[in-house]
């Protein structure tokens, strides 16, 4: 075979090698290939010549360029590997610097068992991995000795190594709420947590201190099962592989600088416009107040207590779910395009991934990047635990008052009280495209400010573009006076020559154009909080509880001394579905009682909860001289849902600036249910009509003997058409020297449908009670039902 048959196959090969990704095969065919050709030139016609020196050219730069690709990539993995090493490193001096002597060691021998394991062709390189193993493992040696000095120390005291209770599922608390109640959860609230850890096919478990020695380093970078999202329909359209940090970014990092900065935060085609509108005032408030609300959440963490970037690809984020903290593990890969960009949201700052971890550990949550939407009460309560507050705007609404709102917000945001975003509903195309405000949309509320009687809010639209075309925009040329300029240090020139989604808008646009302002509250403004799980099952009462809450789920609320308590009612949700189409309406209902309540409205509640389809609902109780009276302090508080029709679960969190003690109304343990129904002769009506009322059915009570302060409830339940009532005599008693407690009692006025009666103190004997309803001749079935805390019997007479 000739060499220019040998420089055709070769080049042929070269080429097949290069498509299949064969770098050292196709290189040293494309060598070949103009080596061969180079032989033959001086064979050929000069007109020839000319041409197979331009293939040799080509062939030599080819091989050349993929031969320094190779070298480049072989330099960029080298140094991850290097990276990775002083990763381990950092982490095991980190728990070695914290006394965490077992997590240390266990890091230490990880780092060794790496550095041992890889093969780097850097020489250098390869020196330094050397010098760090060397590190790791004389630390890792010395704390074995300490490690056996301490176990005979423990051994001889008998004293364990570590405290059970450590890693105990207990209430939550900081060092600014105290916990009023018992610390740890029962055995029913672990039921309910453990039962609300499922969110959408992924498990998502308490958050606790055994936690933070998560491990983070793997032999080959982590992949999460449940990595690779759902993505929506925009991001599929665009979609071209899943990609890590260091595949996008030359120096990737976590976080850029001192701090997060709200300003870099770009939303793109994900639909989670109130998640990033609640990421940047997050981050407003962290770089402002130096607080860590937001990165706190993030993991890995160095000694600073500062996230960091993982090599291995592997964190963890801290949400608050259903009730608790709770745990995210996720990857780093994140959607790419094929037009070379990021199919989620992103930092302007290239090489800084803060935004997109903590997008995509919510996202996670929510079952993917087809994300429905949400409202930043939600986002913000799940980012930071701060308390959410919905505040609609209704210009025309008596109860609204929009110079009340302002000044709340003037007053508190900028103390760092409050984090606040601000969303609009619909709007029509003509008034999108005049004002520049986008529909069903959420602003983040940057600043606040009162000059010269001018109220103005300062907003960041999440797209980081399109801004307000209106009063004093960038655009009105008007309004923007040169003392208003001064005074916010504001230049609407200069903004107008670039467009980053954040403008000044006064407030009656915003009363104008927008719905609801979104506040989530410092839990700082409390000292003590107190929480309870529970589960409501949907058999238990009433489908609708417009004549009888006996039933729901009751609390009593105990206030000791004058203040304020906030009370966050949260359903659990688990299922996207929920968020796509939420039919559960909830709220909470306040007596001044203490004690069980049955009718919604007598006593008139002292507040009367508005029933929403958000998962949060919050009512606040102010306890003064104002408010007093002989009860001030004695509460009940009682859930309520519209139109129950499934289980729910949920939790009710106090937040106080006074001492106070909350605690749930157990139902009574004995029930018992008797059916019956007024018919013909029986149907005899109430006592206004003494020639019937004796033929009305009747049920004998007994109360056995030893039993003191025994207490009953019967409650009646007929047709809703119908005024139903129950009256109660004492037929004979068991000890003729006991003075009977009454004579008769009745369950009050006649009601429509649902009556109840209580009976107190009841000593051991015989009871008679008869059921009614108003007129004779009424006829239906009704359920008779007896609650206790003794074990009465009862049969009909």
């Amino acid at each position: 075979m000739s060499d220019f048959q040998n420089a055709t196959e070769a080049a042929s090969l070269a080429v097949q090698f290069d498509q299949t990704g064969q770098t050292n095969k196709a290189v040293e065919c494309y060598r070949t290939a103009a080596r061969l050709l180079d032989r033959i030139c001086d064979q050929i016609s000069p007109e020839k010549q000319t041409e197979i020196r331009s293939k040799v050219k080509e062939y030599l730069k080819r091989a050349t360029f993929l031969q320094e690709q190779k070298d480049i990539s072989q330099q960029a993995e080298s140094e991850r590997i290097m990276q990775k090493c002083y990763f381990l490193m950092q982490q095991a001096l980190d728990a070695d610097e914290a006394q965490l002597k077992d997590l240390a060691l266990q890091l230490y021998t990880q780092a060794v068992e790496y550095a041992v394991s890889v093969k780097c062709s850097d020489g250098d390189i390869n020196n330094k991995i050397k010098s760090v193993a060397e590190q790791a493992l004389d630390r890792a040696e010395e704390i074995k000795g300490i490690k056996k000095l301490s176990a005979l120390s423990i051994n001889e005291t008998k004293q364990p190594a570590v405290s059970p209770t450590r890693v105990q599922l207990q209430r939550e608390q900081s060092v600014h709420l105290k916990v009023t109640g018992k610390q740890i959860y029962t055995e029913e609230e672990k039921e309910v947590l453990r039962q609300t850890s499922k969110i959408n096919n992924n498990c998502f478990l308490p958050f606790m201190d055994i936690d933070l020695s998560e491990k983070f380093q793997y032999a080959i970078p982590f992949e999460d099962r449940a990595s690779e999202l759902k993505l929506s329909s925009k991001q599929e359209k665009e979609f071209s592989r899943w990609v890590r940090p260091h595949e996008v970014s030359s120096d990737p990092r976590l976080i850029v600088g001192d701090h997060v900065d709200c300003f870099s935060i770009k939303q793109t085609i994900v639909s989670d416009c109130s998640f990033v509108a609640s990421l940047a005032v997050s981050a407003l408030y962290e770089k402002r107040f130096n607080k860590k609300i937001i990165t706190s959440i993030i993991y890995p963490k160095n000694k600073h207590k500062v996230p960091v970037y993982n090599p291995f690809g592997k964190y963890m984020v801290k949400l608050h779910l259903n009730g608790v903290r709770r745990k995210v593990i996720i990857d780093d890969r994140l959607p790419y395009s094929r037009h070379d960009r990021l199919l989620c949201s992103y930092s302007s700052n290239k090489n800084e991934f803060w935004v997109s971890m903590l997008e995509k550990a919510y996202m996670k949550v929510m079952g993917g990047y087809d994300f429905p939407g949400s409202n930043s009460n939600i986002d913000l309560h799940a980012l930071t635990g701060w308390i959410p507050e919905r505040c609609a705007i209704r210009p025309g609404d008596a109860e609204f008052n929009s110079a009340a709102l302002f000044t709340r917000l003037y007053s508190r945001l900028p103390r760092g009280d409050v984090l606040a975003t601000v969303a609009t509903g619909s709007l029509s195309d003509t008034d999108a495209e005049r004002t520049g405000l986008v529909a069903a949309h959420a602003y983040a509320l940057l600043d606040v400010r009162l000059v010269n009687g001018v109220k103005l809010l300062k907003l960041k639209n999440p797209w980081s573009h399109l801004r307000w075309r209106g009063r004093y925009s960038e655009l009105d040329t008007t309004s923007w006076t040169p003392a208003l300029r001064a005074e916010l240090g504001y230049d609407p020139d200069s903004a107008a020559q670039y467009d980053n989604g954040v403008f000044w808008i006064d407030y009656p646009s915003i009363l104008n154009f927008f719905d609801v302002f979104y506040l989530n509250w410092n839990p700082e403004l409390f000292q003590y909080t107190y929480c309870i799980h529970q589960k409501w099952d949907a058999g238990n009462g009433p489908v609708r509880d417009a004549y009888n809450v006996g039933e729901n789920p009751q609390f009593s609320l105990k206030v000791r001394g004058q203040g304020a308590v906030w009370l966050l009612l949260t359903r659990h949700i688990t299922n996207i579905e929920d968020f796509r189409d939420n039919k559960e309406y909830i709220t909470l209902l306040v007596y001044r009682s203490g004690k069980r309540v049955y009718y919604p409205y007598d006593p008139p509640p002292y507040i009367d909860g508005v029933r929403i389809n958000s998962p949060h609902y919050l009512c606040k109780i102010i306890v003064n001289e104002t408010t007093a009276k002989s009860e001030k302090d004695s509460f009940t508080l009682v859930v309520s849902q519209y139109e129950k029709t499934r289980s729910i679960h949920y939790t009710l969190r106090a937040y106080a600036t006074c001492p106070f003690q909350m605690d749930k109304i157990e139902p009574y343990p004995h029930v018992v249910t008797l059916r019956g129904e007024w018919s013909g002769r029986s149907a005899g009506g109430c006592e206004n009509h003494p020639a019937t009322y004796p033929y009305n059915p009747r049920f004998i009570v007994r109360v056995p003997d030893a039993v003191s302060g025994c207490e009953l409830v019967a409650e009646l339940k007929g047709p809703k058409q119908y005024q139903i009532g129950i009256d109660a005599r004492v037929e004979s008693l068991d000890d003729p020297s006991v003075t009977a407690p009454f004579l008769k009692e009745s369950s009050g006025a006649y009601r429509s449908g649902f009556v109840f009666l209580i009976l107190r103190n009841l000593p051991a004997g015989r009871y008679i009670l008869t059921p009614s309803t108003f007129y004779p001749g009424e006829e239906g079935p009704f359920i008779l039902e007896l609650k206790s805390n003794c074990n009465v019997t009862c049969e009909p007479r």
